[in-house]
């Protein structure tokens, strides 16, 4: 199972949706980056694969990051969800 991880501006946590393969998760993350790089204020809409069936809908310009990742199953020793941050430049 793939989940992926949308990080939407002045929202604490991601807004995640799963795909159940890796090709169709690389299929959401590009329509998701070309709808960004398009900077229209478009509607990406959304379906989850997972065990819960949900929805989303989010304006593309609202949409500051995305990631991909795999869950496998197994249990993280950490405790820790993976995540990214950026450094801002001036």
């Amino acid at each position: 199972m793939f989940t992926i991880d949308l990080t939407v501006r002045n929202t604490a946590f991601p807004v995640s949706v799963q795909r159940k393969t890796s090709e169709d998760a690389e299929a959401v993350y590009k329509s998701v980056v070309s709808a960004m790089h398009s900077g229209k204020p478009d509607i990406i809409e959304l379906e989850c694969e997972g065990k819960v069936k949900k929805k989303i809908a989010i304006r593309a310009t609202e949409i500051s990051g995305i990631q991909i990742i795999e869950k496998d199953g197994t249990a993280s020793g950490s405790g820790k969800t993976p995540g990214f941050f950026a450094l801002a430049s001036e």
